[in-house]
């Protein structure tokens, strides 16, 4: 089987390649209680209170998005957001494997510059 095959093998069995993980137990009814409702009140009034707490509190200090608008793919060059998405969810792996940081792919429906530099102000809170 050729690489490409072996590839495509991988892609399907795993519907991609990355997933989101919990680091945190939520077993029980307390474990969801401080992770969500109605314990995660606090960290937020914190963060409302103090907006630089938000690196305290939530993984913001650790965590990056990865965009494209699909205009130029890994020397596939503009092959659109969709399919430009199996290569964002390898760049994600690369930044966790060997950076430790998690990252989300973020694949845009649009080419326009000016659409792209405000959505990606627009995300920045996250």
């Amino acid at each position: 089987m050729s690489i490409y095959e072996e590839s495509l093998k991988l892609h399907i069995e795993n519907r991609g390649k990355i997933e989101v993980i919990s680091k945190v137990s939520v077993k029980t009814a307390m474990d969801l209680s401080l992770a969500y409702s109605p314990g995660v009140a606090e960290p937020c009034r914190r963060i409302a209170k103090n907006k630089s707490d938000v690196y305290k509190y939530t993984a913001k200090g650790n965590m990056v998005a990865i965009i494209t608008d699909g205009t130029a793919v890994l020397g596939l060059g503009d092959i659109g957001p969709e399919a430009a998405l199996p290569v964002m969810e390898g760049k994600a792996i690369l930044f966790k494997e060997f950076g430790g940081v998690d990252a989300f792919p973020i694949c845009l429906d649009t080419t326009d510059t000016e659409e792209i530099i405000r959505t990606c102000k627009l995300l920045a809170p996250t």
